[in-house]
């Protein structure tokens, strides 16, 4: 009886692992999404302004 016991303890550690395991690796791929969309929107922002403060000097007004 007490065997039964020690190996569904097992049973379920093992249970909680794998489902904990799934989770850990569904946020790391979340967060990678997240890391390259957020390099993405850095990389416009970034091509925006240079072409904003172009369209500053053709236009003779000082960049803000």
């Amino acid at each position: 009886m007490k065997n039964i016991f020690v190996l569904g303890a097992l049973v379920l550690a093992l249970g909680l692992i794998g489902y904990l395991y799934q989770h850990l690796s569904a946020t790391q791929k979340a967060l990678q999404a997240s890391e390259q969309r957020f390099s993405d929107c850095e990389k416009v922002t970034f091509q925006l302004q240079n072409q904003l403060a172009t369209m500053q000097k053709k236009a003779g007004q000082p960049p803000q």
